[in-house]
Parts: structure tokens; C-alpha cells; sequence
């Protein structure tokens, strides 16, 4: 399955859709030897017959074969687009089915791959086919649960530690599950990961976080508030003109007040067409943010390339800083870059009080964490903002 291939086809239209399947298929075909067999299933699905391997690694030579082909840059008219490959496989006769069944197992060998980052291959097994039944079932229950409301958003508080204050919150959801209890977005956002809910459930957040926003401004909070919008939701064709629908639907909400966070940038295809998207979404006045800066093999070409307000430090740099050199260059690296470029920065999991010290001392003003508050109901969040007291670093001169 060619992964990034729905926003070609959507955005460049179904002639370079086809056109890219085209050299696609003539790639897979000098990829393999003389007597494998490629044939096209349908969509983006391709199917590979290949007969007399010697052994499993003869096997997987072949496949990365196949993945580096299609990893290479495609030439469409005027444009140049990559895609890449999730490969499922399942070898004969170790699995010892009719060919329906060895078709079936390699689906869900290729769903796996997907479900695994993308751009990979991945073998049945029947432990796998367990996994992707119960995967399959939860996803049911995940789109059920949506359906009926069961989601919710929480707050948690970003603060400047230098001042003292509540500078906003970012929207987290909950899953209110009605056996499991409250689960965090750990429990259900891997399922929705490139599954057609992702792009429904992402629309919930915005509504719901625009209700969050004008439920704040009636407390008289006027704060901005962060949602967190996947990379293939914000690729979607015409998303900022949606996204400005859904602010004209709710016209007491000051643009401002909004953010749109990007996460899962591992999936932004078409960097061009996200940083249109992004300086439109600006124009019509609102924050732009990238989620986990620093952990992606991309960042960088992100950084220069896409019009963003504010970069997020990633918890993992956060936590590793106090005790580990590399990760603190890491966090001192993105503090300057951030300067350099003129954009907000702030840290994403600030548990102690010496971790929110360092980050003052390197320049890093803006925080959110356990050390301030969790994430809360919106009925809790309003009155902890009214009561809140800075921890003592907050009020600590700024020494950085």
C-alpha cells in the first residue's frame, strides 16, 4: 500500500494519481526479479507473487528492494511528491492456507506495517492476526464511542515561570469509557492513527474546543486554548477553509484564543502544502504550533519551512536534560533556534521544580506539566486559575 498517495491524488487531482501509480507499478516490476509477479488490487494496493525463495532473508532483500523504489521522488508535471510503502507478507507454506487466506494475512501483515510508522514491511503471524482482530474491534468500539459522546476534553495550564501566570491551556482528550473508566489519550489515539476516524474525531476536537474556548470567555478567562490537530486531519484538502467555517459557526470566539497544535509530524507528506495551509490558518488570526520539536528526522526542514507561532519542546528532552549532555544541547539547540526564528517556546512535561529552574536559566520562559497541574475538567480548570499560586521557581529573577 503506498502511504501519502490519498493526498497526491486529492490535491493534485486523479490524473496525477494515476500517473504516479503508473511509475509506481514500473518501479515494482525492475524492483523484482524475472519471475515475481506485481499486480494491482485496487486504490493504492499492489500484490507481489514471489515464487521459489530460498529463505525468509532472500525474501526481505527483495522487499527493501521494493521500498527503496518507491521511496524515491516522483516527477508529476510540475511537481515533485514522494510517497512511501507499507509492506505486509506472509510466506508459504510456513503459513499454510489456501490463497485467499495468505491474501487476507498479508492485509493484515500490510495493516500492521501501517499501524507500526509507515514505510516498513511486516510479516504475518498468528499472533499478529489475534492482535489485528481485537485492533479491528477496538476501532469499532472507538468510532461507537464517539458517536455517543463518551469523549470529553480536559485542560492542562501552560504558565510563564518568570512571571508567575497562567498564559494558557492545552485541550486533552478523555475517553469517559463506560467499564474502563476516565482513559488517557495513550489508551485510544495509536487506534485511530491512520484509520478514517482520525479525521472525524479530529473535527470533535475542534467543536469541542471551540464550546471549551467561548465557555472560558463567559467566566471572563480570556486564554488561549491549544488543539491538537494530526498531520494527515491538517493535510485533508480544504482544511483551512473548513477550519474558518467552524470559526464563523462560532462567532464569539476571538481567533486569538485558538491554536492549532500539529502532532504525528512523522505523516506531513507535502510540506508545502502544510505550510499554505498553516499561513492561511495565521492570516484568519490563528496560533500554529508543532508539537514534540526535536523528535522527528524532519524537524528542521519543518522549522524553515512552515510558518509556526510557538515550538513545543518534547517531554522526553525535558526529563532527560537534568542528567544527560546530549539531550540538554538538544533542549539548549531548540531554545536558540526558536529565537532565531522568532517563535514561542515552550517545554511539555515539566514534573519538578529543578527542571523548571534549568529551563528558566537556559531562556525558556513557557511551560506545562505535573509540576503545575494535571490535566482537568474545564469545571475544575476555571477555579484552579483563579486560585493558583505560582511555585516558588516562578518567582525566581530570570537569570538566563
Amino acid at each position: 500500500d503506498l502511504d501519502g498517495f490519498k493526498p497526491v491524488n486529492d490535491r493534485l487531482g486523479h490524473d496525477a494519481g494515476d500517473r504516479l501509480l503508473v511509475i509506481a507499478a514500473q518501479r515494482l516490476t525492475r524492483a523484482l526479479r524475472p519471475q515475481d509477479c506485481v499486480a494491482r488490487l485496487g486504490g493504492d494496493e499492489f500484490v507481489i507473487l514471489m515464487p521459489g525463495l530460498s529463505s525468509n532473508n532472500e525474501c526481505k532483500h527483495g522487499l527493501n528492494q521494493v521500498m527503496q523504489s518507491i521511496a524515491a521522488p516522483y516527477q508529476i508535471g510540475n511537481h515533485r511528491v514522494s510517497v512511501t510503502a507499507s509492506i505486509g507478507y506472509t510466506l508459504y507454506p510456513s503459513d499454510d492456507a489456501d490463497a485467499d487466506t495468505l491474501m487476507r494475512h498479508a492485509d493484515q501483515a500490510m495493516y500492521a506495517a501501517k499501524q507500526g510508522g509507515r514505510n516498513r514491511f511486516h510479516e504475518f503471524d498468528a499472533t499478529q492476526e489475534r492482535q489485528s482482530r481485537q485492533l479491528r474491534e477496538q476501532i469499532l468500539e472507538l468510532r461507537d464511542a464517539l458517536a455517543q459522546g463518551q469523549f470529553v476534553l480536559y485542560l492542562q495550564p501552560k504558565v510563564d515561570m518568570h512571571l508567575g501566570t497562567v498564559v494558557g491551556a492545552e485541550a486533552l482528550a478523555r475517553w469517559k469509557h463506560p467499564d474502563k473508566g476516565v482513559l488517557s489519550p495513550a489508551a485510544f489515539m495509536p487506534l485511530l492513527e491512520g484509520t478514517e476516524i482520525e479525521v472525524a474525531f479530529g473535527a470533535w476536537v475542534v467543536d469541542a474546543g471551540l464550546r471549551l474556548v467561548k465557555m472560558l470567555m463567559e467566566h471572563q478567562f480570556h486564554l488561549p486554548i491549544s488543539l491538537n490537530i494530526s498531520a494527515p486531519h491538517l493535510q485533508q484538502p480544504g482544511f483551512a477553509d473548513w477550519m474558518a467555517q467552524k470559526l464563523a459557526d462560532h462567532p464569539q470566539v476571538p481567533p486569538a484564543l485558538v491554536e492549532i497544535e500539529i502532532t504525528e509530524t512523522a505523516a506531513l507528506y507535502h510540506v508545502d502544502h502544510v505550510a499554505n495551509t498553516l499561513k492561511v490558518l495565521q492570516n484568519i488570526g490563528l496560533g500554529t504550533s508543532l508539537d514534540d520539536f526535536g523528535t522527528g528526522y524532519s524537524s528542521l526542514t519543518y522549522l524553515r519551512r512552515l510558518p509556526l507561532s510557538t515550538l513545543k519542546i518534547d517531554q522526553s528532552f525535558v526529563h532527560g536534560m537534568m542528567n544527560d549532555a546530549g539531550d540538554l544541547a538538544i533542549v539548549q539547540g531548540v531554545i536558540g533556534l526558536a529565537r532565531s526564528f522568532g517563535y514561542r517556546i515552550i517545554a511539555e512535561g515539566v514534573e519538578t521544580a529543578d527542571q523548571g529552574q534549568m529551563l528558566l536559566q537556559l531562556g525558556c520562559h513557557m511551560a506545562q506539566g505535573y509540576h503545575f497541574a494535571r490535566p482537568m475538567p474545564v469545571e475544575d480548570f476555571i477555579p484552579w486559575v483563579k486560585n493558583w499560586q505560582a511555585p516558588a521557581l516562578a518567582n525566581r529573577p530570570h537569570t538566563g
